[in-house]
């Protein structure tokens, strides 16, 4: 494990504690909250290895192989919530995850990271093509979101086939996804580390190893975080709606992202806005449309594309607004405060639903 970086073994050490504690106070039916929180770190630690683990197995197999295991896997967490939150019923929580997955990369992450590079490194410039078309795309998947709720709330003939409705629209986005990939690959891998950061890479088995154990962990997680969901949910009189669209949100996103914004910290806007675009681009072209279809075969509850309209247009209005930020290809620390206030306006409408 000394070929590990330090960072790695510290959320490798944390994920293993928090992962037993977890496992625990699930047997033992412990406290309710403190399982949530507890499962929370756990997953949010899983979710930093797999990406670690999946990176490290691309470098062995080339750039293009890393682009799609990237895409495939680095969701990978979140895919088991959403699963295991189906199962149990909490449809709403799940709807608001995904749209909170979103809006917390395209508005509170990107934010954060205009407004620390800004602050730190003044105006910074990048190149425009790729969120440009990453922007293209999201507006794409918003919109597939958009009118099946136009068809059921305008009482279109549509309307009344919404599970088909959205099995269709759930297809064209996992072929507009699959097409995307030779884009993302062709825009060069994204290197989130300096060469002189990244030290030794991992030898093959040990990634393969650190990414089934952490895949076969995130499972194990995700139902227990998914089993405390609902009592401390109870507990702490909030609503499905916010705690999906917030803290489940939050807490498969947070350590990940933190690696945009430390690169636009270090004056690598190209790099973080990748990074952090990206991955709001893989939940809305592949992790929404994945859940809808699998929610036809895992339990009961069937997630369609028709959403509460307060969602619809908290997606619609971020994908506007971080649209327009970064089609000019520059950002200053001011644009990083705009983003972060819809996120807190948004969060706030939804507290009490």
């Amino acid at each position: 494990m000394g070929m590990l970086s330090l960072k790695t073994r510290i959320l490798l050490a944390v994920g293993i504690i928090a992962t037993i504690f977890a496992g625990i106070l699930d047997f033992e039916h412990g406290n309710a909250v403190l399982s949530f929180v507890v499962a929370g770190v756990a997953l949010a630690m899983l979710a930093a290895i797999v990406g670690d683990a999946t990176e490290q197995l691309g470098t062995h197999l080339g750039p293009a192989a890393t682009g799609v295991l990237q895409s495939a896997i680095g969701n990978l967490p979140e895919l088991f919530v959403g699963i295991f939150a189906l199962r149990a019923g909490l449809l709403d929580v799940v709807q608001a995850a995904l749209v909170g997955s979103i809006l917390g990369n395209s508005l509170l992450v990107l934010g954060l990271a205009f407004l620390v590079g800004g602050l730190r490194n003044g105006t910074q410039r990048f190149a425009k093509e790729q969120p440009r078309v990453i922007a293209t795309l999201t507006l794409l998947a918003v919109s597939a979101l958009v009118v099946p709720t136009l068809a059921q709330k305008l009482h279109t003939p549509a309307g009344s086939h919404a599970e088909t409705l959205s099995i269709a629209c759930a297809i064209v986005l996992l072929v507009v996804f699959v097409a995307s990939i030779p884009f993302s690959v062709s825009g060069g891998a994204v290197a989130v580390e300096d060469e002189e950061e990244k030290g030794q890479g991992w030898p093959l088995w040990l990634a393969i190893t650190l990414l089934v154990l952490a895949g076969v962990g995130s499972a194990f997680v995700s139902d227990w975080f998914v089993a405390a969901l609902g009592p401390a949910i109870k507990v702490l009189h909030i609503s499905q709606a916010f705690t999906g669209l917030v803290i489940v949100a939050i807490a498969g996103n947070a350590v990940e992202n933190v690696v945009g914004i430390q690169l636009a910290a270090r004056n690598k806007p190209d790099f973080a806005i990748s990074v952090i675009l990206n991955s709001s681009l893989q939940v809305a072209l592949a992790l929404t449309p994945a859940l809808v279809l699998l929610s036809f075969v895992v339990g009961t509850t069937h997630l369609t594309l028709v959403l509460p309209p307060l969602l619809v247009a908290a997606l619609g209005l971020t994908t506007a607004l971080s649209a327009i930020i970064v089609y000019d290809g520059e950002s200053i620390w001011l644009e990083g405060v705009a983003l972060l206030g819809l996120y807190g306006i948004i969060a706030a409408s939804f507290w009490w639903g």
